[in-house]
C-alpha cells in the first residue's frame, strides 16, 4: 500500500494539527528549494515585487483586517 493519509495516520488529526503538519511539510519543501531553481521570468518577477515593496512600504493591508475581512465574507 502506497503513502496516503490514511496509512499515515492523518486522518486521526484534527484541523489544528493537520494544518501544523502541512506547514512542516511546507518548511521542509522549502528547505530543499535548490531542487526547484527559478527561472529567468521567476526571478525578474521577484526582483520586481520586492522593488515595489521598497518603493511603496505602506501600501500594505495587515493581517488582522485580511482576516476580519475573509470572516466578515464568509459570515463568520
Amino acid at each position: 500500500m502506497g503513502v496516503s493519509v490514511k496509512t499515515l495516520g492523518i486522518d486521526r488529526l484534527n484541523v489544528e494539527e493537520r494544518l501544523a503538519l502541512v506547514e512542516e511539510i511546507w518548511a521542509s519543501i522549502c528547505a530543499d528549494a535548490k531542487v526547484f531553481p527559478l527561472t529567468e521570468a521567476q526571478r525578474a518577477e521577484l526582483d520586481r515585487r520586492v522593488a515595489d515593496d521598497d518603493a511603496f512600504p505602506d501600501d500594505v493591508v495587515p493581517w488582522d483586517e485580511v482576516k476580519a475581512s475573509v470572516r466578515s465574507r464568509l459570515g463568520r
